[in-house]
C-alpha cells in the first residue's frame, strides 16, 4: 500500500472548508436564539433583536471573498512559557474570527495582537515567527500558497509573488479592503491609539484612504463598547466616492459606521445657489467665525431695570445692578449663548430665592423653577438675552451691509464685506439662495448656540479640499473623540485648498495631531506617476514624490489624436484588457464624448455606478475623478482640463489627479498642445 503523498494545498484548503462550516455554525447559533424569556418589555426585545440582526450580518460569509489570506507559524506560543523543544502554535489569519464548537480559534481576526506580525515580521525582526504563508484564491478556492521562512537566515530576502498579484489584481466594481496586503508603515498607522489624532498625507495610490477605514475597523476592534456609545463617522468628498468606498467596512465585519459629506453634516437649510470664487473663499475664512460671533453677542444688552417678582402676597425685586453682574458673569464664563440664555432665568430665581431665605422662608428647588417660569423673569430674560436663530442670524449678515460692517469691522476689509454681501437680499430664510459655503456658517452660528454632538472618532478624506470652516464644522464633530485626516496636499482643487497641515488641524481643532506620510506607491505604475509628478514643482513644491514600488510597470501612453474617434479607439483598446476603464475628461467636454460613446455602441456608466463584467467604462466628469481608481484610464485633452479651472494651479492639480487614477494603464489623448509643465524635465 503507497503512502499518501503529503499535500499541504489540499490540507489547507480542508481547513478552508471546516473554517466556513464553522462560521455557518456560528451564524445558525445566533439565529436560533430565543430571547422571549430575557426581555423585560418590547423596547428591550427590540433592542436585542436589532443586536442579534447586526450580528446575523456580520457573520455572513462572502462566497467570492477569502475568510482568511495568511498563516503564521510561531516558534513559541505567544505570551505563554514554553518547555524546551516545545513547538509553538499556528494561526490563520482573516478578515474575522471564527472558532469551532469547542470555542478553539479556527481563524483570527486580522485587528488580533497575535495577527500583527503578518505585517510587521521581517528577516531582520522575525518576531518570533517561523513562518509566514500568504494564499492565492481565484473568487473564493484557495489555489495557491507562498511561504516565508522569516527565522531562517539561509532563505534569502524575496519579494511576495502574492503579494504583488493581490496587489496588482485588476478590479470591477467598489473598492476592497487591503487587509490581506498591508504594508508595515500603513500597519503603524492603522494600529494607532484611539486618543491621538493621525494626519496622513499620501500622494496617489499610497492607500491613504485604505488605511483610514482600516483603522476604523482596528479602533471598532479595539475600542468596541466606547465607539459603540459616542459613535464613527467617515466623511468624503462626494457621492460618488463614499458609493465607491462603502463596501470596505461591511466586508471587514463593521457595518455600524456612518458615512457623509461634509454638506451632509451641515444641511440646515436647503442649497439652492452657488458662490463665485472670490465670495466662497472669504466665507470660508476662519475669520467668519469671529464675525459671526460678535454678531450673535450682540444681542445680548445689560439690563437697564430691575425684576419686580410677584409670589403671592410678596414681591421680590431683583435689583438692575444685581442683573447686570449676573449677565457680566454668563458673558465672562464663555458658555454657549444658548446656554447662557437657559441659564439666565435659573441665577435670576437663585437670587430671589436668597431674598426668601433671608426673610425667613425656606423654598425649594421647585420654588426655584417656579420663580424662573414667572412671567416678569422671562420677560427679562426675552429683553437682556434674546433667542437667535442661527439662520436668520446669517441671513442678516449676508443682506445687511450696515450690520455685517459693524461686526466685520476690523476684521474683513471692505472688499471682503462687498464680496459676501448678497446682490439681492433675500426675505426669508425660506426663499434665500443659500450656498454651501453659507451653510458652513450657519452650523457655525448654531454650534455658538448649542453645543454640536461629539463623535468618538471621524475619518475625514480627501481633506486638503476643505476651508478653514469646514474644517471647523468636522472639528465641533469630534471634539472629544479623536480624527484620522487624509489627503494629498499636492491634490487641492479648490481656491481655498490647504496649504499646509498644521494650519489644517489647528483650524480642526487638532493642532498636536501626529503628521504621517506615505510616499510608496502601491497602486500607480511607475511610468505613470513618473509622467505625473512632473507637475509637483508647479502644484505642491517641496512634496516628496510618490515612489512605485509596483513590479508591473503598467501601460502608458501619450497619444495625438483627431477628434472624439481617436479617444473612442483609445477606450476600445483597454476594454479588451480584464478589470475596469475610466474615461476621464474635462467637464465641458463629457456631453461630447458621451453622444460619442453611444454612437460607438460603447455602453458607459456615471462616477459612483457600480461596474460589472458587461459595463466596465465609465465616463468621469474630471471634478468627480479625486479618490476614484480604475484599472486603465483614458484621460482626454489635458490642457482642457487645466483650462476649466478658475486658476492654473488649480487647473494643474486638477489635472495631477486626473492622471493618477489609473491602476494598470493609462492613455493620454490630445488634439490640441499639452500643457508645457508636462514637457520632460
Amino acid at each position: 500500500m503507497s503512502t499518501p503523498v503529503d499535500d499541504p494545498l489540499s490540507r489547507e484548503r480542508s481547513h478552508l472548508s471546516s473554517s466556513r462550516s464553522a462560521l455557518r455554525a456560528m451564524r445558525e447559533d445566533v439565529e436560533a436564539l430565543d430571547i422571549s424569556d430575557v426581555t423585560a418589555n418590547w423596547v428591550n426585545a427590540e433592542a436585542l433583536n436589532h443586536q442579534i440582526a447586526e450580528r446575523i450580518k456580520a457573520l455572513a460569509d462572502l462566497s467570492d471573498t477569502p475568510l482568511f489570506f495568511g498563516r503564521l507559524d510561531y516558534l513559541h506560543t505567544p505570551g505563554a512559557e514554553q518547555a524546551e523543544g516545545a513547538d509553538g502554535e499556528r494561526f490563520y489569519i482573516g478578515r474575522r474570527h471564527v472558532h469551532d464548537a469547542d470555542g478553539d480559534p479556527m481563524v483570527i481576526d486580522w485587528r488580533a495582537p497575535v495577527s500583527q506580525p503578518f505585517y510587521r515580521a521581517s528577516k531582520k525582526d522575525p518576531l518570533d515567527i517561523a513562518l509566514r504563508r500568504r494564499f492565492g484564491y481565484t473568487g473564493g478556492d484557495l489555489t495557491a500558497y507562498e511561504d516565508e521562512h522569516l527565522s531562517d537566515p539561509a532563505e534569502a530576502a524575496k519579494t511576495s509573488r502574492l503579494l504583488q498579484q493581490e496587489i496588482e489584481r485588476p478590479r470591477v466594481g467598489p473598492m476592497r479592503d487591503i487587509v490581506a496586503t498591508i504594508q508595515p508603515e500603513q500597519d503603524e498607522i492603522v494600529r494607532s491609539g484611539l486618543s491621538g489624532t493621525v494626519c496622513v498625507q499620501g500622494g496617489p495610490g499610497t492607500g491613504k484612504t485604505a488605511v483610514g477605514l482600516h483603522r476604523v475597523a482596528y479602533l471598532l476592534y479595539a475600542h468596541r463598547e466606547r465607539l459603540a456609545r459616542t459613535g464613527t463617522l467617515v466623511i468624503g468628498p462626494n457621492r460618488s466616492f463614499l458609493h465607491y468606498i462603502e463596501q470596505v467596512l461591511p466586508a471587514l465585519g463593521e457595518l455600524s459606521v456612518q458615512q457623509a459629506t461634509v454638506e451632509d453634516l451641515v444641511a440646515h437649510v436647503e442649497i439652492k445657489g452657488t458662490d463665485d470664487a472670490t465670495a466662497a473663499v472669504v466665507k470660508g475664512d476662519a475669520r467668519m467665525a469671529q464675525v459671526l460671533r460678535g454678531a450673535l453677542y450682540a444681542h445680548v444688552t445689560l439690563p437697564t431695570e430691575p425684576v419686580m417678582v410677584v409670589r403671592g402676597s410678596r414681591r421680590w425685586r431683583v435689583a438692575q445692578y444685581e442683573l447686570e453682574d449676573i449677565v457680566r458673569e454668563l458673558l465672562d464664563r464663555d458658555i454657549r449663548y444658548g446656554a447662557a440664555r437657559e441659564a439666565l432665568p435659573q441665577r435670576i430665581a437663585h437670587a430671589v430665592l436668597v431674598q426668601m431665605e433671608r426673610s425667613g422662608e425656606a423654598p425649594d428647588d421647585r420654588v426655584q423653577d417656579a420663580v424662573a417660569r414667572n412671567s416678569a423673569v422671562k420677560a427679562a430674560v426675552k429683553s437682556v438675552w434674546p433667542a437667535v436663530d442661527p439662520a436668520k442670524l446669517v441671513l442678516r449678515l449676508l443682506s445687511d451691509a450696515d450690520f455685517l460692517a459693524e461686526h466685520a469691522e476690523g476684521i474683513l476689509d471692505e472688499e471682503e464685506q462687498k464680496a459676501v454681501l448678497w446682490a439681492k437680499p433675500a426675505r426669508s430664510v425660506k426663499s434665500a439662495k443659500w450656498s454651501t459655503a453659507d451653510a458652513v456658517l450657519i452650523d457655525e452660528a448654531t454650534d455658538l448656540i448649542q453645543r454640536t454632538h461629539s463623535l468618538g472618532h471621524v475619518v475625514l478624506d480627501e481633506a486638503q479640499d476643505l476651508s478653514p470652516m469646514q474644517y471647523r464644522a468636522v472639528g465641533r464633530r469630534c471634539t472629544t473623540g479623536s480624527a484620522t485626516v487624509l489627503g494629498d496636499l499636492a491634490q487641492g482643487t479648490t481656491p481655498w485648498a490647504t496649504r499646509g497641515w498644521q494650519e489644517a488641524l489647528t483650524h480642526l481643532g487638532k493642532r498636536d495631531a501626529v503628521v504621517e506620510e506615505l510616499t510608496a506607491g502601491f497602486r500607480v505604475p511607475t511610468d505613470v506617476i513618473t509622467y505625473a509628478s512632473r507637475l509637483l514643482p508647479y502644484i505642491a513644491p517641496g512634496l516628496t514624490p510618490v515612489v512605485s514600488i509596483r513590479e508591473n510597470p503598467g501601460h502608458f501612453e501619450v497619444r495625438e489624436v483627431a477628434g472624439s474617434d481617436g479617444v473612442i479607439e483609445a477606450c476600445r483598446r483597454l476594454l479588451r484588457n480584464e478589470g475596469s476603464t475610466g474615461l476621464i475628461a474635462a467637464d465641458a467636454r463629457i456631453p461630447e464624448l458621451a453622444e460619442a460613446l453611444a454612437e460607438a455602441g460603447i455602453p458607459y456608466l456615471g462616477p459612483g455606478e457600480e461596474t460589472t463584467r458587461e459595463t466596465r467604462l465609465t465616463l468621469v466628469p474630471a471634478s468627480l475623478a479625486k479618490g476614484l481608481e480604475y484599472d486603465y484610464v483614458v484621460l482626454d485633452e489635458p490642457r482642457a482640463v487645466v483650462d476649466g479651472e478658475p486658476d492654473e494651479r488649480t487647473g494643474l492639480r486638477r489635472l495631477y489627479v486626473a492622471l493618477t487614477r489609473a491602476v494598470s494603464g493609462l492613455i493620454v489623448t490630445h488634439a490640441a498642445g499639452l500643457p508645457p509643465q508636462l514637457a520632460s524635465p
